[in-house]
């Protein structure tokens, strides 16, 4: 019944921040193939298991395909680029491996992107490909034109720390800055968040990716159950928005993250349970989680979740007069959308440690009059969307949900909105978008274009990701709906406990672990009394609220327990 927040952790998926968009210059041509007539043979020898790769002299339709790409006329080039490539010419394996590497520039220029994507890809599948490093240059440039959904982290991972190393050069220092941060990414994601950790730190300040990093960094060391230098990280995240750093989309949102990340990591920290389970306090690491919770904005999209976090803090702390006017300040008209069943196991919890027992039972049997039919609703919906093509309708109801054209009750609405409202699943809606632009621009392109073999490739390759990327997203909708429905039905399993409990303490066959979590008169004498201090006086509520005074309830608290 008390776990709260300490069970909460740091979901990097909830609060990811996509790459900001940068635009760099693309580099001149590399490793010129050379003209049909006037090259001589050239020979690149690689590591490979079926032998080196040769580049000999080309075909005059590759030199003319190359000569086209040189004169950057990208889609007459695109057109021989794909001959070569399918051995219509009948270039070596070498030569074709070059042509390959053009055609996805050449289609990166066409602003194909997705198209071009899917060629660097099986590039960066081959480590022996001629091709191999220069395309993780071009994988950097697809990461700010394409959405993180796209994965090209994946596709990033697929190389070292040494080759990300050559762009360790004055001219090519901010491009270094973002593979490091690209490939820190992916450890983390494969867990291997040491490795994660070595790479961030090679984001330097003067980077756009450094407030990431820095994010990225905290988080790792979260999982490594390394508090200190987690809480470091997000305070360099504070210092560096105060210092003006550039390239944060929304600098108030990561300025609220990482005071509520802080808040979370010291709250974790303090909660320590003993040989016997018991739960040991911590009370200035949990003093510290209180402070940075008070320093999230109030206009904050994350303000009510650090005021609910923190009545938790306060409820280990003793101090339920604030963790209840906490609660008060939730459950105002201000936020009439809010939806926090868990305060009301919060208020139970207290009033039975209270030995309140029938206010306990009184908000047990609230909670479930209201949440009950609520969570029927929640999975009348959800039954909605079985068998076939159960992921692609999801995508479809998610759309209507963004749009505000989804068949909710004025009930369900506002819940089912927070529940497909996360940036991740805002993501995956914004990939989709981005590849239908993309099909739109491609409807425009030439007929000879659209009929040609480069063509096809262009609609299948968009084609295959759209239908991915709905998939994806539909899957992950359902996820996110599904997870509100399940803590929604645990919290409603904790009001049964606690009935379970208040049953047995009005027939005095508590155990004594639980009696002894109990007030005495005068330990509520301590932990009940409202006490304001110089600069506050207290005011009863009278039934009206006031914008200003949100976040400064206090409730009285009686025990009842007499022993």
């Amino acid at each position: 019944m008390r776990k709260g927040l300490a069970t909460l952790c740091l979901l990097a998926s909830a609060m990811l921040v996509a790459p900001t968009a940068w635009a760099q210059k693309g580099p001149a041509p590399t490793a010129k193939a050379g003209d049909a007539k006037k090259a001589a043979p050239k020979e690149i020898e690689l590591e490979e298991e079926d032998g080196p790769v040769t580049a000999g002299q080309m075909t005059e339709e590759a030199a003319q395909a190359k000569r086209l790409f040189d004169a950057e006329r990208w889609s007459e080039s695109a057109l021989l680029l794909k001959k070569v490539v399918d051995g219509e010419t009948g270039d070596d394996e070498g030569n074709k491996q070059i042509a390959q590497y053009h055609l996805a520039i050449a289609l990166y220029r066409l602003q194909f992107f997705q198209a071009s994507y899917a060629i660097f890809s099986e590039i960066a599948d081959k480590p022996n490909h001629l091709k191999f490093n220069e395309t993780l240059l071009w994988l950097s440039k697809l990461a700010t034109q394409l959405p993180e959904p796209a994965d090209i982290i994946e596709r990033v991972g697929k190389y070292k720390g040494e080759q990300v190393a050559r762009f360790n050069n004055p001219q090519q220092r901010d491009l270094f800055w973002q593979l490091n941060y690209l490939l820190g990414r992916y450890k983390y994601r494969n867990r291997n968040y040491e490795e994660a950790i070595g790479l961030f730190e090679k984001v330097d300040a003067k980077s756009k990716y450094y407030v990431q990093a820095q994010f990225f960094t905290g988080i790792s060391n979260v999982q490594l159950r390394k508090s200190v230098p987690a809480v470091k990280s997000f305070q360099r995240i504070v210092q560096a928005l105060d210092e003006g750093v550039e390239g944060v989309e929304d600098e108030s949102r990561m300025r609220d993250l990482a005071f509520l990340s802080m808040a979370r990591t010291y709250y974790s920290a303090s909660v320590r349970l003993d040989d016997n389970s018991v739960p040991k306090i911590d009370g200035n690491k949990l003093s510290a989680a209180v402070k940075y919770w008070n320093r999230v904005d109030v206009g904050s999209e994350y303000w009510l979740d650090a005021l609910f976090e923190q009545s938790w803090a306060y409820f280990m702390a003793g101090d339920y007069p604030h963790a209840l006017g906490n609660m008060h300040t939730i459950e105002s008209p201000y936020f009439p959308n809010a939806f926090y069943p868990e305060a009301d196991i919060l208020k139970a919890v207290i009033s039975f440690t209270i030995c309140q027992y029938q206010d306990a039972t009184t908000i047990v049997a609230r909670m479930r009059k209201r949440y009950e039919p609520i969570k029927k609703e929640l999975e009348a919906i959800l039954n909605r969307f079985k068998g076939d093509d159960a992921e692609a309708k999801f995508f479809e109801f998610l759309k209507d949900v963004r749009a505000g054209k989804a068949a909710l009750s004025p009930t369900v609405k506002p819940i089912v909105e927070n529940a497909l409202s996360d940036r991740q699943l805002l993501r995956n809606l914004e990939y989709v978008r981005v590849l239908d632009e993309e099909d739109a621009r491609y409807k425009k392109a030439p007929a000879a274009f659209r009929n040609s073999p480069v063509g096809g490739d262009v609609t299948d390759a968009l084609s295959l990701a759209r239908d991915l990327a709905v998939r994806n997203a539909g899957t992950l909708a359902r996820e996110r709906y599904q997870r509100y429905l399940d803590e929604l039905n645990e919290h409603l399993r904790d009001a049964s406990k606690i009935l379970i409990d208040i049953t047995a303490a009005e027939r005095n066959k508590l155990d004594q672990e639980v009696v002894s979590g109990q007030l005495t008169k005068e330990e509520a004498l301590v932990f009940g009394v409202v006490k304001p201090d110089d600069e506050h006086v207290l005011w009863p509520f009278n039934g009206e609220y006031w914008r200003d005074e949100l976040g400064f309830y206090r409730q009285v608290v009686t025990s009842k327990c007499g022993k």
